[in-house]
């Protein structure tokens, strides 16, 4: 027992440092001055910190603040629509049947294996007939169709794991189906849509080429693509140590997120993958 404990710390303790090493040292480079980030390596400058980079990226010409905002609203808009919507139907493909619903369930299934990037052309054409270009609310829209599919699919698996015993017996009870759903249901299917939720937000927060296409106005730039802005730099110059610090800003959200929702991701996925 003692030597499978040893193992354990072991294999815990290589993981963390993995995982953990590359997230310190952006963090440590963030707060060297660019000068020190380019040139090699120096015992008397290295320890030389400052928050100049983060300064440059709040006070400079790009509006770093503005694109962070902008990612936070698509993100957030995108997480919590695209649980909803895979909540209601994954319920109705776990609940309900009806002729077409395995078809229909399996198209949600294959459209997963589909990149974006692949119908991005008839996508835009689409959303340009609608005027949802150049359009915060146009980019969630987009973010909430790439992502439902995923979603649904978590769901529907959630609620086949769910017996249906309990909801015959809310229902004797006299409670209809949104009540059931946000008083009995909730509980049980919350690993779930926190593991829909999440995926979401941090594909909409990460995504870049999709907010580079349907996004030409500067102040409507997410984060990703502003950070381009700040990595093309001036005259073809890349200062290094925004662009650290910019990389250090995106990132601060997906690990606080995924730290503090990690148990639901993990019995999402689990849920997932029960076979309904």
């Amino acid at each position: 027992m003692r030597l499978k404990n040893t193992f354990y710390v072991i294999g815990g303790g290589g993981a963390f440092l993995v995982f953990a090493v590359p997230l310190l040292w952006a963090l440590f480079r963030s707060v060297q001055p660019n000068d020190v980030i380019v040139a090699a390596p120096d015992g008397k400058t290295f320890f030389d910190l400052t928050w100049d980079n983060f300064r440059t990226l709040i006070e400079g010409p790009g509006n770093l603040v503005r694109a962070v905002g902008n990612s936070l609203i698509v993100a957030i808009s995108t997480a919590v629509l695209t649980a909803l919507l895979a909540t209601f139907a994954g319920y109705g493909f776990a609940r309900f049947r009806f002729r077409s619903g395995p078809v229909l369930f399996a198209l949600v299934v294959v459209s997963m294996m589909i990149p974006f990037q692949a119908i991005l052309t008839p996508l835009y054409l689409e959303m340009n007939v609608l005027r949802l270009t150049d359009s915060l609310l146009g980019l969630v829209l987009f973010y909430t169709t790439v992502n439902l599919p995923f979603g649904v699919f978590v769901m529907r698996n959630s609620f086949a794991s769910v017996p249906v015993e309990l909801e015959d017996s809310a229902h004797v009870d006299g409670c209809g189906t949104f009540r059931m759903l946000g008083s009995v249901l909730r509980p049980l299917i919350t690993p779930g849509a926190a593991t829909v939720a999440l995926y979401a937000f941090l594909a909409a927060w990460t995504e870049f080429l999709g907010a580079l296409t349907f996004l030409t106005k500067d102040e409507l730039y997410t984060l990703p693509v502003a950070l381009v802005n700040v990595q093309a730099g001036a005259y073809g110059e890349i200062n290094f140590g925004s662009l650290v610090a910019g990389s250090v800003i995106a990132m601060i959200p997906c690990v606080v997120l995924y730290v503090g929702l990690q148990r639901f991701y993990v019995s999402g996925l689990a849920s997932g993958a029960v076979k309904g």
